[in-house]
């Protein structure tokens, strides 16, 4: 790719770092985690509170009793909640945590006299005001989806607590109640109503107490989720996406991946001269980044640490997913971070391209099938289509996704059709059918978005499921083929996870471990493209050019791997709304300057 750096081999880059940060915060959640674990334990089984582990339950907050059994698991729940924003820094953990530590010393020193027990406590707060100013991390986007997740995610551990709380009184409990009747014992506690199930003693009391803390804590974190300010994820404003513009237009030609950082669900930092940017989106926690940063390489630096502040202002994880060669030799460089080769981008150069020969024999016989068939197709920039068509085309893109959520993130625009796009290209295939359907003739669509002056990058494929197979080959060499006369000289096709692995693995004389590898990609090859992908993009004689993914360390490589999973809708964890509900937004159109403006 242009730009490209020479060099040895670059599959793991590890750099001198600077400090290592305090690990207060860690420290600090992880005792949260334990103390909450124990006061749950001695909320819900009795036998923890009379044996050897009594000295570690004296620390925590609350007497025995029934009120003191819902305190304490209360008190543990909440714990628990708290930790994981402890250990990411955020501010607003740290302040429950210290509200919420004092009221369990009180607590312990009101029903229990116990001095040890304010001690402990206070020796868990002394740490968290001594280090208050490492706390300091913003909130993370979010939404009203947290209110729901937080119902169903508390609903199901307080009934499966629920569940522990009823069965840890066996010798007090009468008769021998089902599961069913133990259950519905849980469900009716949860809302503060007596069940089915009878303790002898003041067991029930205990029971019914610790039933209705549970309850009480699902509905008000419920409730304050569900009104609390949303913080909505960052997205592109007008400004943004017009110098985001003006940047490509001057150096849009080194990066293939560039013309995807106009996706207006990302946000973007620029360096303080405003010559380069980084686009990013907060999945998960993980600030991801993809492709290298928009603008000047001389700026690239002050972008990547504008970048690096946001990260650590709201302790979000960085992460780069696709970055070039040259990228990740900057990132590495300018943050300390490592960089991996995550697969090889296709990169087709139209005047090599050709049908003959023997090794495009595959592709040039289902052309020719196809085009026998009654295929035509059609390479047009978005600006030369006609309105009409072009609705057509969009509609036809959509309603044949074949899934409920968009996907793509790092190689996809998010759109086709908008004004704003109009360099962008979109080859169609179409049959004159006797009865033609809902979209005309039109029966597949391939749309490109630009590589600076003299490339495109392809966006999406979709076809009509009824059509024939080869469709996406038959619109690919159409492309090509119509290359030089729009152009065009370098065309960039998918990206291609682990393809040397898959490449080298096959060969004669690969080791047991590489062989392995590839086994073990094959088999993922079942859920996700990763071998049919690379085969696909080989069938074009590609020239292939590696991206990397630049993390923090090892450790965060399966959460950046699960966000990136997220971001490009291969992983949802909150459900899409449904056709009728969702907002609708107009394409932004381009005035006179060429500057996008809402239509």
């Amino acid at each position: 790719m242009s730009g490209a750096v020479p060099a040895g081999p670059t599959r793991v880059r590890r750099l001198p770092r600077g400090p290592r940060p305090e690990n207060v915060p860690l420290l600090v959640g992880r005792a949260c985690a334990l103390v909450g674990l124990l006061d749950i334990a001695a909320g819900v089984f009795p036998r923890f509170r009379h044996s050897r582990m009594h000295a570690l339950a004296e620390v925590l907050p609350g007497s025995f009793g029934p009120f003191a059994a819902a305190l304490s698991l209360s008190a543990g729940v909440l714990l628990l909640l708290l930790a994981h924003g402890l250990k990411r820094r955020k501010r607003r953990a740290w302040r429950a945590a210290v509200a919420l530590l004092p009221v369990g010393a009180v607590a312990q020193f009101g029903y229990r006299h116990s001095f040890l027990g304010v001690l402990i406590s206070l020796a868990l707060l002394a740490p968290l005001l001594r280090h208050r100013d490492q706390f300091a991390a913003l909130p993370d986007p979010r939404s009203r989806w947290r209110a729901l997740a937080n119902f169903v995610l508390m609903g199901a551990g307080s009934l499966a607590l629920g569940l522990l709380i009823v069965s840890a009184h066996p010798h007090r409990m009468i008769g021998a109640p089902s599961l069913a009747d133990r259950i519905t014992h849980v469900l009716y506690g949860l809302f503060g109503v007596e069940g089915p199930i009878d303790y002898a003693g003041n067991t029930s009391w205990t029971v019914a107490f610790s039933l209705g803390a549970l309850g009480l804590l699902t509905a008000v974190t419920t409730i304050y989720l569900a009104f609390r300010p949303e913080h909505p994820a960052a997205r592109l404003t007008e400004e943004d996406e017009s110098r985001l513009r003006a940047l490509l237009a001057r150096h849009g030609g080194r990066d293939s991946l560039g013309h995807f950082a106009l996706r207006r669900d990302k946000a973007v930092v620029f360096s303080p001269s405003g010559k380069a940017a980084v686009t990013y989106r907060v999945v998960s926690g993980v600030m991801l980044a993809s492709g290298d940063p928009i603008g000047d390489v001389e700026a690239w630096p002050g972008a990547i640490e504008r970048f690096m502040d946001e990260a650590r202002a709201h302790s979000w994880t960085p992460a780069v997913m696709g970055c070039s060669e040259t990228g990740g030799e900057v990132w590495t460089r300018e943050t300390g971070l490592d960089a991996l080769e995550l697969g090889d981008e296709a990169v087709v150069d139209v005047p090599d391209f050709s049908l003959a020969g023997r090794a495009m024999r595959n592709v040039r016989q289902m052309v020719k099938r196809i085009e026998r068939a009654g295929y035509e197709t059609r390479v047009r920039r978005v600006a030369d289509l006609p309105d009409a068509e072009l609705d057509r085309v969009r509609r036809a893109a959509d309603a044949w996704r074949g899934t409920v959520t968009e996907r793509g993130f790092s190689m996809a625009l998010g759109r086709v059709g908008d004004p704003a796009d109009g360099d962008c290209l979109i080859a169609t295939a179409h049959k004159q059918d006797a009865e033609p359907g809902e979209y005309g003739d039109l029966k597949a669509v391939l749309h490109f978005v630009p590589w600076g002056s003299d490339g495109v990058s392809l966006d999406l494929m979709r076809r009509d499921r009824a059509a024939d197979p080869g469709m996406n080959e038959l619109l690919i060499v159409a492309a090509l083929q119509a290359a030089p006369k729009l152009g065009i000289a370098r065309v960039s096709l998918n990206f291609a996870m682990f393809r040397a692995a898959l490449a080298r693995g096959e060969k004669i004389g690969a080791g047991p471990v590489l062989r392995a590898w590839r086994g073990l990609l094959v088999f993922l090859s079942r859920w996700f493209q990763i071998e049919s992908l690379y085969k696909f993009n080989a069938k074009f004689r590609p020239r292939w050019e590696p991206r990397f993914v630049v993390y923090r360390s090892s450790s965060d490589l399966l959460r950046i791997g699960f966000a990136a999973m997220q971001a490009e809708g291969f992983v949802t964890l909150t459900p899409p709304l449904p056709p009728s509900l969702r907002r609708r937004t107009r394409p932004r159109r381009p005035c006179a300057h060429g500057d996008p403006h809402v239509a």
